[in-house]
């Protein structure tokens, strides 16, 4: 929204936005590749053309992305997981339908989002002649990520472990045509310096609203019931049940409010009435 509002000379693109959103699933570092081909359909800005045939279609221009992903694992990529697949999710609450890639080169459930994922790009993006460059290190003026700037045509990187693209970074990067959140946000870049320097910026909408609605309903039910200090003291060898309980109630009967309701808030709202709260 920030962005909507910041960047007017990119209305005519942003006026597409749902086009966007309508290719991103509840899991987006596992279909960004969709994404990128919708975002190549459905934009209307300047660069359309290169955009289009870029990645959708051609080889010819090899263009260069480089994607700021989280590290490893400190005890490494995972060689099996907790779950064996994960739920089909096919709309959004809103009736939006989720992606439907005609392939992808990875297992849904599998962790993309770190430096050895790729965010399942690679195969995608090498197919059709382009340069991709995947990295951890982003902060600094000797970091990977500015080695890298100065001859990308688009960044990737992700909302908890932002690419910071100031104005001296996009003043450097001259090819530059797009900053691509593989998540919600942009608060990571400059705007008025994207303006300036034609740089579309955008985010895949909707994405991981629910997730973070989610982890909203699991704060507060760990908050009201005192979740953390108990398992704390269980954990020091204690068992004074009236060290826990002091601090604990019940949500039942409890007001509940969220700071505006959009999709993430209308969405802790709806999970936490089922414990009949008002």
């Amino acid at each position: 929204r920030t962005t909507r509002r910041r960047c007017q000379n990119l209305k005519p693109w942003f006026s597409k936005l749902p086009s966007i959103s309508s290719a991103v699933s509840t899991h987006p570092i596992m279909i960004l590749a969709s994404t990128l081909k919708a975002f190549a359909v459905g934009c209307r800005s300047k660069r359309q053309l290169i955009f289009r045939s870029s990645f959708h279609s051609s080889s010819i221009l090899g263009e260069k992305v480089v994607c700021v992903l989280y590290p490893d694992p400190i005890f490494g990529y995972p060689p099996n997981y907790a779950r064996s697949a994960i739920p089909t999710i096919t709309k959004y609450p809103d009736g939006m339908t989720t992606p439907s890639p005609s392939a992808i080169d990875f297992e849904p459930g599998q962790l993309l989002g770190r430096v050895s994922g790729e965010l399942g790009l690679r195969k995608f993006l090498e197919e059709r002649g382009h340069t991709f460059v995947v990295t951890a290190d982003k902060d600094g003026t000797n970091s990977e990520l500015d080695k890298h700037m100065k001859d990308a045509d688009y960044v990737i990187s992700q909302p908890f472990y932002p690419a910071y693209l100031t104005e001296e970074r996009l003043n450097k990067a001259t090819n530059l045509k797009a900053a691509i959140t593989a998540g919600i946000g942009s608060d990571h870049v400059d705007l008025d310096a994207a303006m300036k320097n034609h740089v579309d910026v955008c985010e895949v909408t909707f994405c991981n609203s629910v997730s973070v609605a989610e982890h909203v309903v699991m704060m507060v039910l760990s908050l009201v019931r005192n979740y953390i200090p108990s398992y704390q003291l269980v954990k020091d060898g204690g068992w004074n049940i009236a060290d826990c309980v002091q601090r604990s109630y019940d949500v039942e009967g409890m007001k509940v409010g969220t700071v505006a309701a959009g999709r993430i808030g209308l969405a802790v709202l709806k999970r936490m009435h089922p414990f009949d709260c008002d």
